[in-house]
């Protein structure tokens, strides 16, 4: 079971899967993306996934894309080791700013935003 909250905070929209990525969920999540690609600054908070599999890296590499060919940015919050070396490992983190924290993660919306502003 995958439950997926989102938040408006001031500058930036928080997406927050709340369970296992994987095959039998990854739609809902795909779905979720989908409807937020619109958004400016999205974060994604993968604190609250226990496991992520290929098809939920898809799915956060999907939505990222449609975010970007819609003008917007993203950054990733994850305070998992096993996702965070999951997504070094696949050079994930060379195309969005992964952060331990949320807060680290809002600052590189901030820092994306600052640049794009000037």
């Amino acid at each position: 079971m995958l439950d997926i909250q989102v938040d408006e905070a001031d500058s930036y929209t928080v997406c927050r899967p709340v369970g296992e990525l994987d095959a039998y969920t990854v739609g809902q999540f795909r779905d979720a993306l989908g409807e937020l690609a619109d958004q400016r600054y999205l974060l994604i908070d993968l604190s609250s996934v226990p496991f992520m599999d290929s098809a939920g890296l898809g799915a956060l590499i999907g939505g990222i894309r449609r975010a970007r060919e819609a003008g917007g940015d993203v950054a990733v919050a994850c305070s998992r080791p096993t996702l965070t070396r999951l997504l070094h490992t696949t050079g994930f983190d060379r195309i969005v700013p992964v952060t331990e924290t949320v807060e680290d993660a809002a600052a590189a919306l901030d820092d994306v935003a600052a640049t794009v502003d000037e």
